[in-house]
């Protein structure tokens, strides 16, 4: 299997993705943690998830905030749990009972928010 790259993920778009056929194989989404750092996948390859840490609230709702922009975008919402100074950012496509592409392009894309700081 080719290197999976931050960068090429992030360029896509998300799709819709309806069906256990989109579900993607754990080699899959094992290969793409390389390109995610931080990222694990959870609940039995059910889930991505990673924790952000900030200084504050207001880094942590501006975070919010910029990552509801990005999911609203790619119509793909992830569950987040928003506590004082860290958000955890947890996707999955419900619609297929698990991973798709769509978690790991939208995971792309929160890490290149994060990048452009």
């Amino acid at each position: 299997m080719s290197t999976i790259q931050l960068s090429d993920l992030a360029s896509q778009r998300c799709q819709p993705r309806r069906g256990a056929e989109h579900l993607l194989l754990p080699s899959r989404s094992e290969a793409a943690l390389t390109a995610l750092p931080g990222w694990a996948v959870v609940e039995n390859g059910e889930a991505l998830s990673k924790t952000y840490n900030f200084a504050d609230y207001y880094r942590t709702l501006a975070f919010v905030n910029a990552l509801a922009f990005v999911a609203h975008a790619e119509d793909h919402h992830p569950d987040l749990s928003v506590h004082y100074n860290r958000c955890v950012v947890r996707f999955s496509t419900h619609d297929v009972g698990g991973l798709s592409e769509n978690d790991l392009i939208c995971a792309a894309k929160v890490e290149t928010l994060i990048a452009a700081g």
